[in-house]
């Protein structure tokens, strides 16, 4: 074989090692990854379903998911791979499904309420999920996963112990955080230490607002979760990571509050009568 040869096969070896190399991900850096066709998005939904959700507000949040799912398959660019997982918490806490299911073939189980809020054994069960090794393990060029806390009521267990194990996840560093407060009860003061800002926290008190908020912000968050930004429209400069993840959350802090503004409903409130 000519010295051509053998140099042109000796690069080629280098090529693939490299190539290999890159589908070893690490969870200090979990947005690298190789680009393939497909890049992946994992939407979480966190939802209470303890006993102060049981009646209205569990039955509104069920038909209002229900028809949340056909508009986020309409969501991301036909080269992104949208995935849902459910974690609901109650006394215990549950996925939904094993596993994130693909938007295209996700459905909805309606859900219960019952128990009390183990909101902090929910943050650490997301905690151990997101990860390479679990529900992260996409091998395609992954976008930071978006999380979105629905709840009605203060945690019953430690919700700080949680949040602390989560604030040292690096997906959940890098992801783009909502949260929604659902009636009177709900603490927004701690809904934002979940999300790291007041401006990605919404209240809702009625059913009206329930299915108007879960939808705005579902489906804002998704699209900007799946928006591919690498230069700064300010400065043409290339963005690094925790500049993508800053300027994401800023905007999706920017649009929530915009529909606060926006938002005139005059629906019975979930607690009259109650």
């Amino acid at each position: 074989m000519s010295n051509k040869n053998n140099k042109s096969a000796q690069e080629s070896v280098k090529e693939n090692t490299r190539a290999s190399s890159l589908l070893d991900f690490d969870d200090d850096d979990p947005l690298g990854a190789t680009a393939v066709s497909k890049k992946s998005l994992v939407i979480f939904f966190l939802i209470d379903t303890s006993g102060s959700m049981k009646g209205k507000k569990m039955g509104e949040l069920n038909t209002v998911m229900e028809e949340l799912i056909p508009e986020i398959r309409r969501v991301g660019e036909a080269d992104t791979d949208v995935k849902i997982a459910v974690l609901t918490f109650s006394t215990d806490i549950a996925w939904m499904y094993s596993i994130p299911i693909s938007i295209e073939e996700f459905e909805w189980s309606r859900l219960e309420a019952s128990g009390v809020t183990s909101m902090g054994a929910a943050f650490q069960e997301l905690s151990a999920r997101m990860s390479r090794n679990s529900f992260l393990n996409s091998p395609s060029l992954s976008f930071a996963p978006v999380i979105f806390l629905m709840t009605d009521g203060y945690p019953s267990d430690d919700y700080r112990e949680g949040l602390k194990a989560l604030q040292s996840n690096s997906w959940y560093k890098f992801g783009l955080k909502a949260a929604l407060g659902i009636g009177n009860e709900a603490n927004d003061e701690m809904l934002a230490e979940f999300t790291g800002s007041k401006d990605t926290v919404v209240h809702a008190y009625s059913g009206g607002q329930l299915a108007q908020m879960i939808k705005v912000v579902a489906v804002t968050a998704s699209q900007i979760g799946s928006k591919s930004m690498t230069l700064s429209d300010e400065t043409n400069k290339e963005l690094t990571e925790e500049d993508v993840m800053t300027a994401k959350q800023k905007m999706l802090g920017q649009q929530i509050q915009e529909l606060v503004k926006q938002d005139d409903s005059n629906d019975v409130s979930f607690d009259t009568g109650w």
